[in-house]
C-alpha cells in the first residue's frame, strides 16, 4: 500500500487521527526516496498509524510551525501537534518499532 501525497491544504482540512505520521520530502532527494520506501515497507507490516506524505516545498505553515530543518524529516503527530520528529531513517527495522511504539503510547 502506498503512502498517500497530500497538499498542506489537504492534510490540515482532514479530520484528524488521534496518532498519525507525516513524511516530508522533496522529489528530487535521493535520500527522501530510500527513506520513503522503508516507511512503506514499515506501513505494509502494519506500523500502526496512518501515513501521509507531503512535499515540503508547498508546506510553507507546517514548515515553520513544526520548525522541520531539512528532509526526509517525519513527524509523529499526536491530536494535531509534533511529539516527534525524525530526520535519519535508519532501517525498516527502527522505523517500524519507533511507529508500533507511538501507536501504542
Amino acid at each position: 500500500m502506498a503512502i498517500e501525497e497530500m497538499t498542506e491544504r489537504e492534510w490540515l482540512a482532514r479530520e484528524q487521527a488521534p496518532r498519525e505520521a507525516v513524511f516530508f520530502f522533496t522529489p528530487l532527494c535521493g535520500t527522501c526516496k530510500i527513506g520513503l520506501r522503508m516507511l512503506e515497507i514499515a506501513q505494509a507490516a502494519g506500523a500502526g498509524v496512518p501515513i501521509a506524505k507531503i512535499n515540503i516545498n508547498f508546506a510553507p505553515e507546517l514548515r515553520d510551525a513544526w520548525r522541520i530543518a531539512s528532509v526526509p524529516a517525519l513527524v509523529l503527530v499526536r491530536d494535531g501537534e509534533p511529539a516527534r520528529t525524525e530526520y535519519a531513517m535508519r532501517s525498516v527495522d527502527a522505523l517500524y518499532r519507533m511507529l508500533q511504539t507511538f501507536a501504542s503510547s
